[in-house]
């Protein structure tokens, strides 16, 4: 009998699950045995879940776990008011306890798997520092703190090497209350409360290269008093915390070298716990859920071994007993807020990633004052970069961050439209050759050196290629207009505009490199939508005026539109960037006001589809 493969050409490959983001996103929590004394302010340390060793607190006392139930040990040499808030490196059997207590404290002890031995000090009286095993007993880092005066938060990081402890380099930001993982030489510092007055949670995040701290992705959740496990400064995991004095968290994050996700939540949020791990097996126990202490235990676990998540890829489900498909999930797409523009505008262009984006020109208020100002956006914030030489509103752009195409656009003069066009090379614009048409509002998709041009005003029908030198004029839209929604990346052979002045006033025409086509209209009409997407297949279209302004946000699979997620904040003619519909940026616009700062980031994540058959 014929095989599958010999009748289809391939094999689909079998699982017993799904294919995951991460390993860590296949991660859960799950309850173990409680330690015997409840108490917060703890240490801890652990190589995986299946041992720990969890110390201090508001007494001097050790405990053991063994994976399956908890032991308690020699206690501190350290008073119970020096045993508390202490800085762990290692593991279980084998780990150092670095200052703590209140006065804080220099007093550093080491673990041998069965009792405490003093050894030499710290350099710097602390408490409420790194808070997670980092490195073995014979390397390690302590970092950050509280320190004196009470209160004080410290940037000063210190090595051991096994006999003497040395002052490096510091961190950026100074903490206390900071969680830790990784090595002597590859290690994450993450959270924490920054400088006083006040509690001030933060979600700043530094990675140490085995001399310099560098600050890398923010948490998705502020905090402070977490816990982290990870063996290197690309992968690991941090939990638990607090996100106000009183308010514990049980929201878990992982990090992959670049970016943090959130993945499974701990049972029962808790701060100033013990614990440690990896990425794969972690585990946490004790800790505060005010007003209560704890002596709760949960251990985590990811998949040893996982399946890439990729779109467009086929397996069959042996659990499920069916085939999949990896296909962007769009109904599960969702908008969030990011950080606020420095300039609040409307009428901008921009163009770019969700994470690397540009928006120049605009005008702020009801008045026609024209801003000639740029701002670049990192993915966390945004920050001024070099002006374009023509402040405009209404104008247009394409490209990237390190090279992209600004055009057209409306200035304070008379008659306003302008045909002016610039280049941007990753830090200065120039002026090149201008659009044969002056015009603002139009459409606009593709890349610095091929790009398209269609509709605008005052000539609504007009339409140019940009091949890097020169415009030309090319096939004219089939119904003219301003004020459009457009979308299309490189190279300028697809793409798609919709919406804008004409009747009616959602129509869609998408651009395959030689002539327009008139396709389905939007299910919500407006004018100076904002617009993702890589092809006229593959697009986003969100907020515009109706009026009002609107919320809606719409996918177009190349057939039809379809209603997905709403904007937080109903606006139009803001600035927009993404190369997909899966992953958009929205930037100022007009609300409530003529000069909105919002920035909002659209995320459609990949999901596993059932394959039927009809």
């Amino acid at each position: 009998m014929a095989k599958y493969s010999d009748i289809k050409g391939f094999t689909v490959q079998t699982l017993s699950t799904d294919t995951i983001a991460s390993q860590a996103a296949g991660g859960t929590w799950a309850s173990a045995p409680n330690m015997n004394s409840a108490r917060g302010y703890v240490g801890g340390a652990a190589a995986d879940s299946g041992s720990a060793l969890i110390f201090g607190g508001s007494s001097n006392l050790t405990e053991y776990y063994n994976g399956s139930s908890w032991a308690e040990q020699s206690d501190m040499n350290s008073p119970a008011d020096i045993a508390y808030a202490r800085s762990p490196i290692g593991i279980s059997t084998a780990a150092i306890a670095a200052g703590g207590g209140s006065p804080y404290s220099t007093n550093t002890e080491q673990w041998n798997g069965s009792s405490w031995t003093e050894i030499t000090e710290i350099s710097t009286g602390r408490a409420f520092g790194m808070a997670s095993p980092i490195g073995v007993v014979t390397a390690g880092l302590v970092v950050g703190g509280f320190v004196s005066p009470a209160g004080s938060r410290t940037a000063n990081t210190e090595e051991w090497n096994g006999s003497a402890w040395s002052e490096k380099n510091d961190l950026n930001t100074a903490r206390g209350y900071n969680a830790g993982l990784g090595t002597y030489t590859s290690a994450i510092i993450s959270d924490g409360q920054g400088v006083p007055p006040g509690f001030q949670i933060s979600d700043r995040v530094e990675t140490w290269d085995g001399t310099n701290w560098t600050e890398v992705g923010e948490l998705n959740t502020s905090r402070a008093r977490s816990v982290a496990a990870g063996t290197s400064n690309t992968d690991g995991i941090v939990f638990g915390g607090a996100t106000s004095p009183s308010g514990d968290s049980a929201n878990t994050e992982a990090w992959n070298g670049s970016a943090w996700t959130e993945v499974a939540d701990l049972a029962e949020g808790r701060m100033r716990s013990g614990g440690g791990g990896t990425g794969a097996s972690a585990i946490t126990a004790g800790g505060d859920d005010p007003p209560a202490s704890l002596a709760t235990t949960e251990t985590w676990s990811a998949p040893a071994d996982f399946v890439q998540l990729q779109q467009g890829q086929l397996f069959f489900n042996s659990t499920a007993n069916a085939f999949k498909e990896t296909v962007i999930d769009m109904p599960g797409a969702t908008w969030a807020s990011a950080a606020a523009l420095g300039t609040g505008r409307y009428g901008l262009g921009g163009f770019g990633l969700k994470d690397a984006a540009i928006v120049f020109g605009g005008s702020a208020g009801s008045s026609p004052y024209n801003r000639n100002n740029v701002e670049q956006y990192n993915g966390s914030s945004w920050s001024e970069i070099a002006e374009i030489n023509q402040g405009a509103r209404n104008t247009r752009g394409t490209g990237t961050t390190t090279a992209g195409l600004k055009f057209g656009g409306e200035a304070p003069s008379i008659p306003g439209q302008l045909n002016q066009t610039e280049t941007w090379n990753g830090s200065a614009w120039t002026e090149v050759n201008e659009l044969n048409t002056a015009r603002q509002q139009m459409g606009a998709f593709g890349s610095s050196t091929a790009a398209i041009s269609a509709g605008g005003s005052p000539t609504p029908t007009a339409t140019e290629s940009w091949d890097g030198t020169n415009w030309t004029e090319i096939t004219e839209i089939n119904t003219g207009r301003s004020s459009t929604g457009y979308s299309g990346s490189s190279p300028q052979t697809s793409g798609l505009i919709f919406g804008g002045n004409v009747s009616p006033k959602g129509q869609t025409e998408t651009w395959n490199g030689t002539s327009w086509s008139e396709v389905s209209d939007l299910n919500t009409v407006g004018t100076l939508a904002g617009g993702s997407g890589s092809s006229s297949v593959n697009a986003l279209a969100f907020g515009r005026n109706v009026p009002p302004r609107t919320v809606n946000t719409e996918f177009w699979d190349g057939t039809t539109w379809t209603e997905v997620a709403n904007l937080g904040t109903g606006r139009y003619s803001g600035g927009s960037a993404g190369a997909s519909s899966a992953s958009a940026l929205f930037a100022g616009g007009v609300s409530s006001t003529f000069n909105p700062t919002a920035t909002e980031e659209w995320t459609a994540d990949l999901g596993n589809k059932t394959i039927t058959a009809s």
